[in-house]
C-alpha cells in the first residue's frame, strides 16, 4: 500500500516522519538507522540501512539495549563506559 503525506523539514535539516507513515512501514522507529539516497532531478530515497555483508537489516533496538547494558556494568574501579572514554582519550 502506497502512502502519501506532506512534511516540513525543519532547522539543521530534521524530518518527521509523520504518523501514517510510522504506523505502516515496521523498521520506522526511533533511534533506527536508514539510508538516505538521492535521485535524479533532486528526489531522495529512505530505507532501512543494510550492511552489506550480511544483507539484513540491524536491529538497531538490540543494539542500544546491549549498549544500554553495558553502560550500566559498574566495577570496583568505576564503571565500564568511564573506563572506555578514559583509555580512547589517552591514545
Amino acid at each position: 500500500m502506497q502512502t502519501h503525506v506532506t512534511a516540513i523539514i525543519r532547522n539543521r535539516g530534521q524530518l518527521t516522519i509523520p504518523d501514517p507513515l510510522r504506523q505502516n512501514v515496521s523498521w520506522l522507529e526511533p533511534n533506527s538507522v536508514v539510508s538516505i539516497t538521492t535521485l535524479p532531478l533532486g528526489g531522495i530515497v529512505i530505507k532501512p540501512y543494510v550492511h552489506d555483508m550480511d544483507k539484513k537489516a540491524t536491529n538497531w533496538t538490540k543494539v542500544w539495549n546491549d549498549i544500554k547494558i553495558a553502560r550500566s556494568f559498574r566495577g570496583k574501579k568505576g564503571n565500564l563506559s568511564a573506563f572506555t572514554v578514559n583509555d580512547r582519550e589517552e591514545h
